[in-house]
């Protein structure tokens, strides 16, 4: 008999049609809800009691399986070969995705438990898998590929600080920001982001931090990719050390900066490449903090506010880094008592 917990919206059901449809009903699986992300997926454990385990990703609508961007970033991504789950199987009209079991450690959750030494090398070995994402995602570029027609341009770079203002400074925080104010800082970030998105692009995965990395049988392997597109070359590095669920010291950012242009034969680059980093952070944690805002207030989602504080600090420490935009500094101290 299948175990399936109560689930409104016809959760319930899609997933005992999945599992009647692919054969797993007969062996007695039990059904356990994950934690999901900031998604609408919602992310349940099957636990077959004679095999292991599968997981079964659930869209809010039916899909096409050949037209879905998770499936065709992960082509992509096996041709290179970087480690992603296996997809296992679908049903397109109940928006059931069948994937691999990684198990429930992430990279953030393994660090409270790992040595310095086991640290310094998931954090290498991360970073490593950029310099893979980068090469192999020069060779490999092609229109079939989803990732290969957008990118990190003005409009959506420009989206994602209006993002910041909209819902962490008006609708989380309660300011009344004045016309002139607004449109000052929107101003200044034009700035910003004009440089960030004339960089020469590489592929990107997006959101690669220490949630979306998750340690299974003593390798990374790489989840949540189905947004990967064109950006900076300092993206995935920001997402990964300026990340807003874990605190890295100065100098192990520093030493993985160093790293990673290592591995990339750009030694000696470090700082041209640290400025650019620095502004690359300071876009992606504004739009971090953008997010968090809007999981509270719109999706009535709490759980974001404890990682606003570390990322208030990330956007101090980048700002003392480019005092070129001090008055993005000046303008920001007027709206968020953090930056004052």
């Amino acid at each position: 008999m299948t175990t399936i917990p109560d689930q409104r919206d016809g959760t319930r059901e899609n997933i005992h049609g999945y599992l009647t449809r692919s054969g797993l009903a007969s062996r007695s699986p039990r059904v356990v809800p994950l934690t999901g992300d900031a998604s609408d997926r919602r992310y349940f454990r099957v636990l077959l009691p004679d095999s292991g385990s599968i997981v079964l990703s659930l869209h809010a609508a039916p899909f096409e399986f050949e037209k879905l961007p998770f499936v065709n970033v992960a082509r992509l991504l096996a041709a290179m070969p970087v480690p992603i789950p296996t997809v296992l199987g679908h049903a397109d009209d109940l928006g059931v995705l069948a994937l691999a079991d990684l198990g429930d450690v992430t990279l953030q959750a393994h660090l409270g438990a790992a040595s310095a030494a086991e640290h310094a090398a998931l954090y290498r070995q991360a970073v490593a898998l950029i310099a893979t994402l980068q090469r192999r995602g020069a060779e490999l570029a092609s229109p079939e590929y989803l990732p290969y027609g957008i990118a990190f341009d003005v409009e959506k770079l420009t989206w994602e600080l209006d993002f910041f203002i909209k819902h962490f400074i008006e609708a989380y925080r309660g300011v009344v920001i004045g016309t002139s104010v607004k449109d000052e800082l929107r101003r200044e970030f034009a700035v910003a982001i004009e440089g960030l998105a004339a960089e020469p692009r590489v592929l990107c995965h997006r959101d690669y931090h220490s949630r979306n990395l998750m340690l299974h049988s003593d390798e990374l392997y790489i989840i949540d990719f189905q947004d990967a597109r064109m950006g900076p070359d300092t993206y995935d590095l920001v997402s990964l050390l300026r990340d807003s669920y874990v605190d890295l010291p100065e100098q192990t950012v520093s030493e993985l900066i160093a790293y990673f242009l290592a591995v990339t034969g750009r030694t000696g680059e470090e700082r041209e490449f640290r400025q650019r980093f620095d502004l690359m952070a300071l876009q992606r944690n504004l739009k971090a903090l953008g997010t968090f805002g809007y999981q509270t207030t719109a999706r009535r989602n709490p759980v974001y506010i404890q990682y606003i504080p570390r990322t208030l600090r990330y956007v101090r420490t980048n700002l003392d880094h480019l005092p070129q935009f001090g008055r993005i500094r000046e303008l920001l101290a007027t709206l968020v008592e953090e930056f004052r």
